[in-house]
């Protein structure tokens, strides 16, 4: 069950997406959210707070998944590999509008709370990356040590550049499938090409 204020979240989230944050009017969101224009100040106080809540929602999900991963004792290091790039691949699939906003924030953001917010993302995945690389390495498990923040650099890029490009690949294609099967097909490609590259930079053979 979606709570009201994660529904003016949501809201706001498509909105920004779509005009960015200073072409977003309040009452454009509490006519998308379909509530008073005064709840947007009950629940966050301002446009701007809005607007830092959902940036700190949407990371602290990812956050929650960096943890568990790390924390599994059932998988090796290579498995945390493949479920790293399989939920960061959905997230950035099913959560489109949030990642646009973050694209757009790392080039043209002056707000030093959201500067804060996408320092600390980052840098939770290249610690997460590093504690991976390391213990894969010590196991014999890996045999290559790539610099980890490029390793980073290397996932995040490519899924940002493909997921911005997928309906210049349709076109490219010429695929006339429908969109969600052809989504599919491509974030499964997607995905398959990603981990072809780590496992090269990261020197893993399957037994």
């Amino acid at each position: 069950m979606v709570s009201k204020e994660e529904n003016i979240l949501f809201a706001a989230e498509k909105l920004f997406a779509e005009k960015g944050f200073d072409g977003t009017s309040t009452r454009e969101i509490s006519k998308a959210a379909n509530v008073n224009i005064s709840m947007i100040s009950y629940y966050f106080g301002s446009k701007e707070k809005l607007y830092e809540k959902l940036v700190e929602y949407r990371i602290a999900e990812g956050q929650f998944f960096s943890k568990d991963i790390l924390e599994r004792t059932d998988m090796n290091e290579w498995e945390k590999i493949v479920k790293i790039v399989d939920q960061f691949a959905g997230r950035v699939r099913h959560h489109k509008c949030f990642y646009r906003i973050m694209q757009r924030e790392q080039l043209y953001t002056d707000n030093p709370k959201i500067v804060a917010f996408l320092k600390q993302t980052k840098m939770g995945f290249i610690s997460m990356y590093s504690q991976i690389l390391e213990s894969g390495l010590k196991k014999g498990i890996f045999t290559k040590n790539p610099p980890i923040y490029l390793l980073h650099a290397t996932v995040s890029g490519t899924l940002f550049y493909a997921s911005n490009a997928k309906e210049m690949y349709k076109e490219f294609l010429n695929d006339t499938e429908e969109e969600d099967i052809f989504e599919e097909k491509y974030y499964t490609e997607l995905n398959k090409h990603i981990k072809y590259i780590l496992k090269d930079l990261l020197g893993y053979e399957e037994n």
